[in-house]
């Protein structure tokens, strides 16, 4: 991709808009962040008035001479200092990823272990109950309610109302294109970008955009530009005139501005609990494991199916009963459609289903052809005519995929995966997306909580192999609880 593909005339000068934007970004930063606190507050109040309910009943301690009038505001006041001294309440870790959970449950974990150790060396008389159920209602609700916090933000964030920083993106035009896309495609992450800075030989003497974005000047002003944009964070991704040298200045530089720098590297849709940073004669060498595709954890993983799916099926046999007599009353046909899908290795297996369409649906195919609604080499229509009255309402609400808990049983699919695909796609796949079938397929997965069929076909692939990259426990155990969420909204499911 050549620069003139990418660069063109800035329709509008945007300096006095950016700066109105910036204050209002910082005044909703500072607003979100005082919402917190309170919110915070209020958990640590109310799991301070269960702890002593729950112990001593609302009554006065009968034999104690602790004074729990001050010892439970003190209780709240310590805890509040111990979040901030773990830097609870950093918008760096506010509002995207792990690390905001684990400071909140750290935080109270050594506040109860420290009062743990000087209650017992000073042989102080607080109840050990009224502590204990204190810490565990208060670091829970804590929890629960940063998580509630996250997704009223993220809400906002979509209409684009909400706190968001602002990125000034510096690099090749090429790369900054793809930082500028994967940042536009996650607006919940919070990252705003308001202008980028270019190498000097591709700026023109009339302004210039890269796609939405302004550039806004070069690699020798970096500072400056990101002042004027209103920016609190100057991205950096590949370029090869950005030394380690010029951006270790260019680090100086920001010292005392407010502005943070970060690196994007160039390897991306890879998770974190795969990279690890070393310190290598001065150089942060960013260290990438492979994938883990057999070993202890993927014996645990198809246990862990196993044992879901006989479980589910057992609790759910009048459910499936129930579907299975409205099918047969609906449309004439079998009860289950058997379709041949592609599995691991790329073994073809039958994938099981509620029959949800009229039984001659194959042969239509060829004439809905052109009402295709998405790209790629699936075949996706919202009002598709051979679906029935009674499988619309399964596809709806997705009970129409309950059999494919027998696939499971059978250790043909995992309960978390990629999308099995039919034989005609696999057959027309590249080295890339052939990824996909290095491990099981899935009954949900990425693809399904983030929009299904609503999901262009480029990005259910990148959702699949990054999955793929990056599959764990804990995110299986994150996909199938948002699962819930998605089957509910019946997002994409038609």
């Amino acid at each position: 991709m050549t620069s003139a593909t990418v660069l063109s005339p800035a329709r509008t000068p945007r300096a006095s808009a950016a700066g109105l934007s910036a204050s209002t970004a910082r005044l909703r930063q500072r607003a979100y962040l005082r919402g917190l606190l309170v919110l915070d507050t209020a958990v640590l109040v109310l799991a301070v008035l269960v702890g002593y309910v729950a112990r001593f009943g609302g009554d006065e301690p009968i034999g104690s001479d602790i004074p729990y009038f001050i010892v439970a505001p003190g209780l709240v006041l310590a805890w509040l200092v111990s979040l901030k001294a773990l830097r609870c309440y950093d918008d760096r870790v506010i509002g995207y990823g792990a690390d905001e959970y684990r400071r909140v449950s750290s935080g109270s974990l050594r506040l109860a272990g420290t009062i743990a150790i000087a209650g017992y060396i000073a042989d102080v008389g607080v109840s050990r109950g009224f502590l204990g159920i204190s810490f565990l209602v208060g670091t829970v609700g804590l929890v629960v309610a940063r998580f509630a916090a996250r997704k009223l933000l993220h809400k906002a964030r979509y209409r684009g109302y909400g706190w968001s920083r602002r990125v000034l993106v510096v690099g090749d035009t090429a790369h900054v294109l793809e930082l500028v896309h994967t940042l536009h495609r996650e607006p919940y992450a919070g990252y705003q970008v308001v202008g980028a800075c270019i190498p000097d030989a591709l700026l023109a003497p009339v302004p210039q955009r890269l796609g939405d974005v302004p550039v806004v000047g070069s690699f020798r002003g970096i500072p400056d530009a990101a002042l004027a944009a209103g920016a609190d964070t100057v991205a950096v991704t590949a370029s090869g005139e950005l030394t380690a040298t010029r951006l270790r200045r260019l680090g100086w530089q920001l010292e005392g501005t407010g502005i943070d720098l970060v690196v994007a590297p160039a390897l991306t849709d890879v998770a974190g609990p795969r990279i690890h940073t070393r310190p290598v004669a001065g150089l942060p060498l960013i260290h990438v494991e492979a994938p883990e595709f057999r070993g202890l954890r993927k014996i645990v993983k198809g246990f862990f199916d196993r044992a879901i799916a006989l479980f589910l099926l057992t609790l759910a046999f009048p459910v499936l009963a129930l579907i299975a007599l409205l099918v047969k009353l609906d449309s004439q046909g079998p009860v289950i459609f058997r379709q041949t899908r592609v599995g691991q290795g790329g073994v073809e297996f039958g994938v099981y289903k509620f029959r949800t369409m009229v039984v001659n649906a194959d042969a239509m195919l060829a004439e809905l052809a052109t009402r295709n609604e998405t790209d790629g080499l699936l075949f996706k229509m919202r009002d598709d005519p051979r679906v029935t009255r009674v499988g619309r309402f399964l596809r709806k609400w997705s009970l129409d995929e309950l059999p494919q808990l027998a696939n499971v049983l059978f250790g043909h699919m995992s309960l978390v995966g990629p999308r099995p695909p039919l034989p005609s796609e696999v057959a027309r796949y590249d080295g890339d997306v052939a990824r996909r079938l290095l491990v099981k397929p899935g009954m949900t997965g990425l693809w399904q909580v983030s929009g299904r069929s609503d999901l262009t076909w480029e990005d259910g692939i990148r959702l699949d192999l990054y999955y793929v990259e990056n599959w764990s426990l804990a995110s299986d155990l994150t996909i199938l609880w948002k699962t819930f969420g998605a089957v509910i909204n019946s997002r994409g499911a038609y």
